[in-house]
C-alpha cells in the first residue's frame, strides 16, 4: 500500500533543507576560495568551483604561513589552540567532577554556601574579571604560556551543576553496597560514578572544546609571542585594512582549517554527547 505523504509533511523537510542551505553555502563559499588565487578573488570573478591552487594554498598556510601579518605557519596556531581547547576541557571536567562530588556525597559546614558560591560565578564571566586576571597571570609571569591560556578559564560553574544534578539521581544502594564492598570515597568515585557519567562527561567535553578553541579576547591579552597566538587570533591578523593587500586565499584556507577540529570533535562523540543532554534522568 503506497502513502501519499500530505504537504504538511513535506514543508518542515523543505525548510530544514534550506536552512542547511543557508548555513552551509558560506562554508562552501570559503573552501572555493582557498584554492583560487589572491588575483581571482580580489577582482570580484571568483567562480563557483574549486580552482586549481588547492595543494599549493593548503600547504603554504599549513607549513610557511604569510609574512605580511602573523609570520608563523598555521600549524602552530592550530597546535596552540588544540593544547589550549583540551586543557579547558579536561581541566574543567576534572575540577567539576570533584566539586560535584564533595557537595553532594560529603557532609561538611557551608556545604551549598560553596556551591551556591560556585553558582554564582556564572554572572562573572571572562569579560567582567579580565583585568585583575590579567593581573595575576603577568603577576605569576605566565604571559605567552600554555598555563596563562588555559588555569585562567579552568573553572566551570557549569560543569559542577550538570554533574551536581547527575550525582543526585545516583541511588543511595550503590552507595550502601560500595561501603559494604569496602571501598573508600574516591574507589566509590573512580569506579562507579566516573563510568555512571560517561554521557555527561562526553556532552560537556564537546561545549568545552569549542568553548577553548574559539576563545578570542583572553589570547589576545596575554600573547604577545607570534609562536603562541591561536588560530582565531591569526584570522583576525590575515585580514589587514591598511595598505597591504589581504592574502584572502591564505586566509579563508585559514578559516576552513579553523572550523575542522570542532566539527571533527562533534561528529566523533555525536551520540554521547545527544545521549548526555538527553537522558530523562539528566
Amino acid at each position: 500500500m503506497v502513502q501519499r505523504r500530505s504537504l504538511l509533511d513535506i514543508v518542515p523537510h523543505f525548510i530544514l533543507a534550506l536552512g542547511v542551505i543557508i548555513i552551509a553555502f558560506p562554508v562552501y563559499i570559503a573552501f572555493v576560495a582557498s584554492t583560487w588565487d589572491a588575483a581571482t578573488i580580489s577582482n570580484g570573478q571568483m567562480p563557483l568551483w574549486p580552482g586549481p591552487h588547492f595543494l599549493e594554498n593548503y600547504y603554504r598556510t599549513i607549513f610557511i604561513g604569510t609574512a605580511k601579518t602573523t609570520r608563523e605557519p598555521v600549524g602552530i596556531m592550530m597546535l596552540n589552540s588544540f593544547v589550549m581547547a583540551m586543557c579547558i576541557a579536561i581541566g574543567k571536567i576534572a575540577i567539576s567532577l570533584i566539586s560535584a562530588f564533595a557537595v553532594v556525597y560529603f557532609r561538611f559546614p557551608f556545604r551549598m554556601a560553596a556551591f551556591w558560591t560556585i553558582f554564582i560565578t556564572l554572572m562573572l564571566p571572562v569579560e567582567v574579571r579580565i583585568y585583575p586576571t590579567y593581573k595575576i597571570v603577568a603577576d605569576l609571569r605566565l604571559l605567552d604560556t600554555y598555563a596563562g591560556l588555559t588555569i585562567p578559564l579552568i573553572a566551570s560553574a557549569t560543569a559542577t551543576l550538570l554533574f551536581r544534578q547527575f550525582f543526585m539521581t545516583v541511588p543511595d544502594e550503590l552507595v550502601e553496597a560500595s561501603r559494604i564492598d569496602g571501598a573508600g570515597p574516591m574507589k566509590f568515585f573512580v569506579d562507579t560514578l566516573v563510568p555512571l557519567s560517561i554521557t555527561s562527561v562526553a556532552a560537556m567535553f564537546v561545549i568545552q572544546f569549542i568553548y577553548g578553541w574559539n576563545q578570542y579576547l583572553w589570547p589576545l591579552l596575554i600573547t604577545t609571542s607570534d609562536n603562541m597566538q591561536t588560530i582565531v587570533i591569526g584570522i583576525k591578523k590575515m585580514i589587514v585594512t591598511q595598505d597591504a593587500l589581504t592574502e584572502w586565499q591564505i586566509a579563508m584556507a585559514t578559516a576552513v582549517l579553523a572550523m575542522l577540529p570542532p566539527v571533527i570533535v562533534v561528529v566523533a562523540m555525536q551520540k554521547l554527547f545527544v545521549k548526555g543532554l538527553t537522558e530523562t534522568e539528566k
